[in-house]
Formats: C-alpha cells, structure tokens, sequence
C-alpha cells in the first residue's frame, strides 16, 4: 500500500481531497486541506511531565473542527512549520477513535499523522484561500452546564464572561498582578459572571495564567471581559470552580469576534456591574500551607481566611493550652489581688471560664508549620469544651496548689495523625512578622490530604513507546523524503495509532 502511495506522488497524480465530515476510520491517502487553529503538547503529569507529542485543534472549509495528533517521534519533525492559524494540506494520514475524556472537538475521530504523512502550507490563491476557511470555531457553555458536567471529566467547552475579581481584587481600581507571585503560585484565580448566573472561580493555571499575565498587564484600559477556551468543571468547597487546561486560551475584551459580542452586551448594561458587589463574592479559598505563607509575604496582602487541609504532627506541650476567659466577652481576664478582672468590659470582678489557646504542629504534602487552635476551634476538634476538661481535671486532683496548669488532655494527644480541615484567620500579627502560627478559627471536619497530581487530570495522550520513523514535511508542493528507516510494515503502522486508554 505504502509503494502505491509514494509512486502516486512521484507520477504527481492528484490525491483526492475530502472534508473531515467524510473521513472514516483506518489509513487514508486523501488529501486534508484545513487551518491549524491552536496546538499543544501533551504531557504525562504522573511520570514527571514526560512530552507526549503534540496535540492539533483543525477546521476545514465546512467549519468542521477535529483534532490531530503528532507522536512524539514525530514532533520535532513538523513543530517548526506549525504557525496557529496557517493554512495546511496533509496527505496520508491514519484516522484513529478519539479519546474518551477532555474532547476538545465533536468528531469523534482524531487525524494521526503517520510515518508518510505529507503536510505542507496551502496555497491561498484561488478557491482555497484563506477567506474560504473560517478563523475558529467555539463551543460554550453556561453556569448551569458547567455545574451538570462537574467531575465527568467528558468534552471540554469555552466559556465568556465578566471578571468580577482577579486574584482577590476588585476592578474598581485595576488590580495589581507580579508576574513573581504567579510564578510562585503556578496559576491566577478570577471570579467570573455570565451575564446575570452566579459568579464562579476560574483558575488559570501555566501557559493560560502566563497569557492571562501578559494581555491583562499590556491593556491600556482595564479589561472586565474574558475568554478561556477548554475549561474543566469541578467542585471545590461545594462550589462550581473552573481550570483551564493546557488546551486553554486566553482572550479579552475585543481581541476576537466572541469577546466584541460580549463586550458591547455588557457596555449596553452597566448596572450589571453594580449588581453584585465584587467584595461579596469572594469565597474562602482552600490553599496549602505554602501558598498561605505565600500570600502572607505579599505587599498587597490583608487580612483573611483560608482553608487549609493539614495532618497533626504533635501538639506543643511547654505551651498552656488554654487561657482563663471573661464568661462576658471571651477576652483574657487578668488575676486581680482577690478576683479576675477584664480590662475590655472595665470590670474587677468577672467569672472565668477555660477555652482553648493550644498550638499545634501540622503539615501537609509539602510544608510544617505551627496552628493555634482558638476558643471553640479546640471543642471541635476533641468534642470536649476546655471548661469541661479542666474542672474534671482539679477535681480529680484537689492536691494540686493553685497557678498550676493542666498538662495536654489525652482527648487532644488523640488528635495526633489525624488529617482535618481547618478554617485559619491571617492576622495583622502574621502579615507584620509579629508571629508566625497561624490562628484556627473553625476545624470544619476530619478530611485527608488533597492527592499528588495525577495523569487523569490532565488532557493527555499516552501513545506506544515503540520507536517508529520521522514523517516528510513539504515546504512547497514537492515531497520530500521519509526520514528515518524507510518504510514499515502493516503491524508497524498499526502501531502508530495505538492509544492507551485512560481511565
């Protein structure tokens, strides 16, 4: 089959030329004339971001959109005379069945190139030209699908928007973004509105955060509208949340046809803006350790609340794990010559009440620090109020000469390896430098550790390891030769469309 194919070209028989529409599973000798609209590479997170080959997002004259694979064998062959939105025509090429999850087209074939796969730029002039073939294709979806297709892990759609917040900052001043901090944090985090739904959290993460970087900070005036194709919907803290994929791209205000749309819809209703007030939408974010430090190491940083899912380590025993409360108001109260005083309610005789001040080691994937477990936060967490555990404690040890402390209660000692979710308050002292445990102000429930990133969250295609032949790429309409060992045998191109699947 391969000798018919490469004597074809030499006689310069004129291949057939079909739409994507038309084509059917297996090898094919026909000609693909098409706009590469964006590629991408593949990586398997699970094995160190080992490169996969490249991924194609294609259409044709009809405005059908498939993708296209290149193996990695292959990659450094054709990635030079890739150009995102240049005009192609490919001969020879194997139709293979598209994968399962992250989609980012309907068909469900993808177009492999194979070992003598022929790809070279279009000519313009004439019926191919590029007026002929449409810019992009987009396929969006609104906050109620989104949240219908949470965790699916199916087709990945496009969704366009209002920003309500970037990174924690409102737009009514343009928010301040150092390229430093999204390095150290690896993504952006932006709530964004369609239209009159719910807002949502949408991360952008690598490539789409360092794009998101790059126009945002160029744009003369602030930009409110944004784009970002190839989203995954997930739910996080019982909330619909989005992250981009490496799939993604990123637009605003007026740089494409969709963005213009949704710009003079929103410019036509300014009081949307004015709905919702931006600060009200910011939810608790669920961060690591080192992300809390990271932002506490901000210039712009205030104070706020996070989450933060962390395993106790041990529990700080040269430190009293409580304090002696007014019963009025919970703040400290002072010994007095014959009674407890409080200096907030101006009293010199007030009723004490324990309540807990422990501190607490922990960590997480990556990082240790130290928590301080405050007032009810420590009933929480052992089930028994400090008040309880103290009084059953000098009570059953009436030998006990007062200013004596209890020593750690075993319902705390218990705690230790167990993983929680606690709910932390960043002080004016931790942002100051003053002290560096931070404060928990609720323990929301057992939980376990967030897991190591896996291959099954990210758009990837794992391909046969076998090593096979370069392909031609043509620079005109003349071929040029097969890199590599010559030609394969039937098992050897069947090889170069296996897929594993990904569960």
């Amino acid at each position: 089959m391969k000798a018919v194919a490469k004597s074809t070209l030499r006689a310069g028989k004129a291949p057939v030329a079909v739409f994507f529409n038309d084509i059917t599973p297996g090898r094919s000798e026909s000609l693909l004339r098409f706009r590469l609209i964006h590629f991408w590479e593949a990586k398997n997170i699970a094995k160190g971001g080992a490169f996969l080959g490249l991924e194609l997002l294609l259409i044709d004259q009809q405005g059908t959109v498939m993708q296209g694979f290149i193996s990695p064998t292959r990659a450094q062959t054709y990635r030079r005379h890739l150009i995102a939105g240049a005009l192609y025509a490919l001969q020879n090429f194997f139709a293979t069945k598209s994968k399962q999850i992250y989609r980012v087209a309907d068909p469900s074939l993808t177009i492999s190139f194979s070992n003598d796969s022929v790809l070279s730029p279009l000519d313009v002039d004439g019926d191919s030209g590029t007026g002929s073939f449409p810019a992009d294709r987009f396929r969006f979806h609104s906050h109620g699908d989104f949240e219908a297709n949470v965790g699916l892990r199916g087709d990945l759609y496009d969704v366009v928007g209002h920003l309500r917040l970037v990174n924690g900052q409102a737009l009514v001043t343009r928010p301040l973004l150092e390229e430093a901090d999204i390095t150290s944090m690896g993504h952006i985090l932006v709530h964004l509105q369609i239209k009159d739904e719910p807002v949502m959290k949408l991360y952008l993460w690598d490539a789409a955060a360092r794009e998101f970087f790059k126009k945002f900070t160029a744009s003369e005036d602030t930009p409110t509208v944004l784009m970002v194709t190839t989203v995954n919907p997930k739910q996080l803290g019982g909330n619909l949340a989005l992250s981009s994929m490496s799939s993604s791209r990123v637009f605003l205000d007026k740089e494409i046809q969709p963005t213009i749309d949704y710009f003079s819809w929103f410019s036509a209703n300014p009081e949307l803006a004015e709905r919702v007030n931006a600060d009200a939408v910011t939810k608790i974010e669920t961060m690591t350790i080192g992300q809390i430090y990271g932002y506490i190491k901000r210039e712009d940083a205030k104070e706020a609340s996070f989450y933060c899912v962390a395993t106790i380590d041990d529990v700080v025993r040269d430190h009293a794990w409580y304090y002696i409360a007014c019963s009025g108001c919970q703040t400290k109260a002072t010994k007095g010559p014959s009674s407890l005083m409080c200096a907030k309610c101006g009293k010199s005789n007030v009723s004490g009440v324990a309540k807990y001040l422990a501190k607490i080691s922990v960590y997480d994937n990556n990082d240790q620090a130290q928590f301080v477990l405050l007032g009810d936060a420590g009933t929480e967490l052992t089930g028994k109020p400090a008040g309880v555990l103290v009084d059953s404690y000098f009570e059953a040890n009436q030998d006990i000469g007062g200013g004596q402390h209890m020593p750690a209660p075993q319902v705390l000692i218990d705690t230790i390896g167990q993983t929680y979710k606690f709910k932390l308050k960043v002080s004016d002292l931790n942002l100051t430098g003053k002290i560096q445990a931070l404060t928990v102000t609720k323990v929301v429930s057992a939980d376990a550790l967030p897991p190591l990133p896996n291959s099954s969250e990210f758009p990837v295609i794992v391909e046969d390891e076998a090593p096979l032949p370069s392909a031609a790429v043509s620079d005109a309409s003349v071929s040029n030769a097969v890199d590599g060992t010559g030609g394969t045998s039937d098992k050897d191109e069947a090889q170069v469309v296996k897929r594993t699947k990904l569960e």
